[in-house]
């Protein structure tokens, strides 16, 4: 939420680390802020537990640590730090418009999330890429452990350097008497950093991943049309739109307060839906849920579903088709490359088209 009249540093108070505490313009009823912490709070229990429980599912199962796997426990941790810092701390800042949590977590809350949310962005940007290699081109060499490793670090570095410009122009001010996290920007011609860095965000983190996932699953899609090959299962991915904030007299309107809670729920919302997707498509990782969730009455896991998480097949089935001398590797199988690649962490099981 932002502030309708941004004062300056030199207008803060001495006392401005203690958090302002009163009724704004923006306090909601106590039956109205009842049923939107509901809302939340299942989100983040839902976010939380179910990537918490696809880090565990593969990085506790040699069977599971696939170069695609390493990427999901990547985009699943972002996740899981978006649904804990970025939608549960900003429900409680855009309830009564008020910051509670002091400078340092002000710029904390301008780092760390906005870090994640990039790193969701492009972990899902990485693993469409893989699936590329893997299903467009089976047999070229696929990435190592430690290419698979540092890959990962260079996306938490970008997105890193990304997100750093906004921590560091965080601030806190007061505005009508209650206390405000921003992003104050220095005033310079035509505010033309602030349009530089919105600009590079947008090539780097829209437009790009949208151009790659676009053409690498319409490749996928066109090759697998083509070939259809017996028990695959297809998996897509989910696209994701960075929030624009534009600071108008709008956000000083009591309506807009709604209007914010309800798009933010449903752009973190998107921090939940993976873990289910994966549970619902990939019998691996419903194995893997039942297992994690066996203390729970309802849930049977069966001596099925830890084999098919510990136990490795040994057996490659190879499709020959006609009038061509190419090896699909169906699920179970270890192309080559793989094999050859196997220090990613554990066995290279899942083929080209598993996870």
């Amino acid at each position: 939420m932002g502030a309708c009249d941004i004062v300056t540093e030199a207008n803060i108070s001495s006392d401005i680390d203690s958090n302002a505490t009163g009724v704004t313009a923006f306090s909601m009823p106590g039956w109205q802020l009842a049923l939107w912490a509901t809302a939340y709070l299942a989100l983040v229990l839902v976010a939380v537990v179910g990537n918490a429980t696809v880090i565990w599912i593969i990085l506790a199962h040699r069977r599971m640590r696939t170069v695609t796997n390493y990427f999901i426990v990547n985009l699943a941790l972002a996740d899981l730090c978006m649904a804990t810092f970025n939608a549960a701390f900003n429900f409680v800042y855009a309830s009564h418009n008020i910051w509670y949590f002091g400078r340092a977590f002000c710029y904390f809350q301008n780092l760390f999330p906005i870090t994640a949310m990039f790193v969701s962005i492009y972990s899902m940007t990485a693993i469409a890429a893989d699936r590329y290699m893997a299903i467009v081109h089976p047999f070229q060499p696929r990435l190592s452990g430690p290419g698979t490793k540092a890959v990962i670090a260079g996306i938490w570095l970008v997105a890193l350097a990304l997100a750093f410009p906004q921590c560091f122009y965080s601030t806190i001010t007061m505005d009508q008497g209650a206390t405000k996290c921003v992003v104050a920007w220095p005033e310079d011609s035509g505010g033309k950093m602030l349009l530089l860095y919105h600009l590079t965000v947008i090539a780097l983190i829209y437009f790009l991943p949208l151009v790659v996932m676009f053409v690498a699953y319409s490749v996928i899609g066109f090759k697998l049309w083509r070939r259809t090959v017996p028990g695959h299962q297809t998996h897509g991915a989910n696209l994701r739109h960075l929030r624009a904030k534009k600071k108008d007299d709008i956000y000083c309107r009591k309506f807009i307060q709604q209007v914010y809670l309800v798009l933010f729920w449903l752009a973190m919302s998107s921090t939940m839906y993976n873990p289910i997707i994966y549970c619902c498509l990939n019998h691996r990782f419903r194995s893997g849920f039942r297992l994690a969730f066996r203390c729970c009455p309802w849930v049977t896991p069966t001596e099925e579903d830890k084999l098919e998480l510990t136990h490795t097949p040994s057996l490659s089935v190879r499709v020959n088709r006609c009038h061509t001398k190419e090896t699909l590797f169906l699920v179970g199988d270890v192309a080559p490359s793989e094999a050859a690649n196997g220090q990613a962490g554990g066995p290279q099981d899942g083929g080209a088209y598993d996870f």
